[in-house]
């Protein structure tokens, strides 16, 4: 029995050699390795998502739709009836509900066009605000997994990955643009007419224009009375919404730095 364990030992060895061996050896070709998770915009999409955001001071919000086999390849960005604000967008629900209609008749499933969660922010700071991370854990919590992206003013982005399956968690993952497949040319008409039909501002936010808006902030010190009378006609939720949206973007303030109570 002795000289049988010293061989049963051996050739537990060389199998576990074996096993490692295989393993080191189970990528043999280079394109066969796993690839960095990227979230890729088609480029037409993404001149789009830019385009959208370029149209007035405030933000703007919308689906990505993927491919069925690379659902991190969005080939098309598409809005929803919503109302904005420099701090906020609000999807209206029907809209939500028709267009989720609209892709299940396309042939798409969930994942190709209800996970990827695309907006502007009006500032050069693409961080999400904690409205933006309640949003994200309240709509896509549920989801086995979601993508959350903000790309800013200067074309700064931010992209998180949720997976909500096993033990959970996220990553921060980077933001490209995918000229490796084809793509159509912009359509200035088409989505000039989309972003009139869907996006809608507030109204509290159209008693100055946006050149007044920037010229009122260089030169006047003071908050404007009809932005404070506009402010205390919001409801508790929305004035919160809008607080937490300024303190999250330290860039609006003076560089010598400005307190701010909430």
């Amino acid at each position: 029995m002795k000289t049988m364990r010293p061989r049963k030992q051996m050739r537990s060895n060389r199998q576990m050699e074996q096993r490692e061996t295989l393993w080191e050896d189970d990528w043999l070709e280079e394109d066969s390795k796993p690839k960095p998770t990227t979230l890729r915009f088609c480029p037409t999409a993404w001149a789009k998502l830019l385009y959208f955001r370029d149209q007035s001071e405030d933000e703007v919000g919308g689906f990505g739709i993927t491919l069925p086999d690379d659902l991190l390849y969005v080939k098309e960005f598409i809005t929803v009836k919503q109302e904005v604000t420099c701090a906020s967008v609000k999807f209206d629900d029907e809209a939500v509900g028709r267009f989720f209609d609209e892709q299940v008749d396309l042939g798409r499933k969930p994942e190709q066009f209800a996970r990827v969660w695309l907006h502007s922010h009006p500032a050069n700071c693409p961080k999400p605000s904690a409205t933006d991370h309640d949003t994200f854990k309240r709509v896509f919590g549920s989801c086995q997994w979601a993508v959350m992206c903000i790309v800013a003013r200067d074309s700064s982005t931010y992209a998180r990955l949720s997976f909500n399956v096993g033990p959970g968690g996220q990553i921060l993952i980077p933001v490209e643009v995918d000229y490796s497949q084809d793509f159509g040319g912009s359509d200035h008409e088409g989505w000039d007419a989309e972003y009139k039909a869907n996006v809608q501002t507030a109204e509290w936010l159209t008693t100055m224009d946006p050149p007044e808006r920037q010229d009122a902030a260089m030169t006047d010190p003071v908050v404007p009375c009809d932005f404070l009378d506009e402010f205390g006609k919001l409801d508790p939720a929305q004035r919160q919404i809008l607080l937490d949206e300024l303190a999250a973007r330290p860039e609006l303030w003076e560089e010598e730095g400005e307190v701010v109570y909430l």
